[in-house]
């Protein structure tokens, strides 16, 4: 499963590598749902940073490198928060996904 999401995530999105969250190990569907929320995070983040591209910078700070360095920080927690929050419904999905892997496996 980790090699399969790793493969996703990059052919998906070839701009950074973000760090994938692991589904090894997982034996109970609280953990299970943890990773699919990081993992939905990651998803949210890469699809934000790229909605707003170089358009949305802001003349208040100047543009620049430093603020394109910090808004994709600021995507990543916004992203985390969605996540948290439910998302667009991608963690229920990724989460029962992940345990019928983990039980289909044992």
């Amino acid at each position: 499963m980790d090699d399969f999401l790793a493969s996703q995530v990059q052919g998906a999105f070839q701009t950074r590598e973000p760090s994938l969250p692991g589904t090894g190990g997982i034996t109970n569907a609280e953990q299970a749902r943890r990773v699919a929320e990081e993992f939905e995070a990651v998803f949210l983040a890469q699809l934000m940073e790229q909605m707003m591209g170089e358009s949305t910078q802001s003349e208040m700070f100047g543009g620049g490198p430093g603020e394109s360095a910090f808004r994709g920080m600021l995507n990543e927690e916004y992203a985390k928060v969605m996540a948290r929050a439910g998302g667009i419904g991608l963690a229920d999905d990724l989460a029962r996904e992940i345990l019928r892997l983990q039980e289909a496996g044992a």
